[in-house]
């Protein structure tokens, strides 16, 4: 097959639609709490630093020109110090229209501390399997940024953007947070692999290339012992290895990058529902309607209704 790149094969699925950015100023005792989030974030240390803490291991402190990743959207807090009580961040923050942003003024003194935030947010129904075996953080940090010009240079010119009000101020701005997304992704891939079983996968010189397979080709006949040839590998080492790495077994991992995409067709009206399974490569109707239903727990047929009556006014 073609040489392709495994990290845009990955990403290619994950549908960037809105972002969310704030300016924090902070000074003195300070400490905000968020949930939950079904979207990535970001947090860019500006100016001085603070303490990130998840309440299940110890405090991560980032310093001045640190950037951390969180790709899940994983609750946690930021703090002037991790023992601070916390507010809640919906206590504080201003609920934001679609590429809208805000800043914020926290702490019990004048701000000595500035940090960029973001909520990326993207359709979870088209998030690969892999991305969900990323860390809930990835940290950059600031001697690490400065050897990737530009992801660094991205990251000292959203301070002053955000500010401006020019045409097309939201589109530049959600295209320049995506930039940083993918950029600090491929930093982490290339610098932190070892880190993280999802990021050293992306690595590996034989799984990388069977992700690539699944990713790219995903309507090709692949079975476990064509995805190991394409691996360079024997059935059984690949089969253990991708396991250890990715998390599911390589059959499993096809399997969900298909059905992933026929719900990103199923959304869309003009593709013919009969046809779908010959698009991501099932043989059968049949066979591809009892996978659906077995993984989601309705039809394609229901899944299409839900989606078309969630989009209609």
């Amino acid at each position: 097959m073609p040489q392709v790149d495994v990290l845009s094969e990955l990403l290619k699925p994950l549908r960037l639609a809105d972002t969310y950015y704030s300016k924090w100023l902070a000074g003195g005792s300070w400490g905000i709490v968020g949930e939950d989030d079904s979207h990535a974030i970001l947090h860019y240390m500006v100016r001085n630093g603070c303490y990130i803490s998840f309440g299940d291991e110890e405090p991560i402190r980032l310093h001045e020109g640190d950037l951390a990743v969180f790709p899940h959207g994983s609750a946690h807090s930021f703090a002037s110090d991790p023992r601070r009580a916390t507010t809640p961040l919906h206590s504080v923050l201003p609920e934001l229209p679609p590429g809208g942003s805000a800043s914020v003024a926290v702490g019990s003194a004048a701000p000595d501390t500035e940090i960029l935030c973001a909520s990326l947010h993207y359709d979870p129904v088209t998030e690969p399997a892999l991305y969900r075996a990323l860390p809930r953080i990835i940290v950059l940090r600031r001697d690490l940024l400065r050897d990737e010009p530009l992801l660094h240079y991205t990251l000292e010119c959203l301070p002053r953007e955000g500010t401006r009000m020019a045409p097309g101020a939201q589109l530049v701005s959600l295209r320049a947070f995506e930039m940083v997304f993918v950029l600090a992704l491929r930093t982490a891939m290339e610098r932190l692999a070892e880190a993280s079983p999802a990021l050293k996968a992306l690595r590996h010189e034989g799984v990388s290339r069977a992700l690539t397979a699944i990713y790219a080709s995903y309507a090709s006949s692949w079975t476990v012992e064509s995805l190991a040839r394409e691996a360079g590998m024997s059935r059984a080492v690949f089969s253990r290895v991708f396991r250890e790495l990715v998390g599911e077994p390589p059959a499993r991992h096809l399997l969900f990058r298909r059905l992933q995409e026929a719900r990103r067709l199923l959304a869309d009206p003009s593709i013919p529902q009969q046809e779908i399974h010959r698009i991501i490569g099932y043989g059968s109707h049949v066979g591809f309607h009892l996978a659906f239903r077995k993984e989601f727990g309705m039809t394609p047929g229901e899944y299409r209704a839900q989606r078309l009556d969630q989009a209609s006014p």
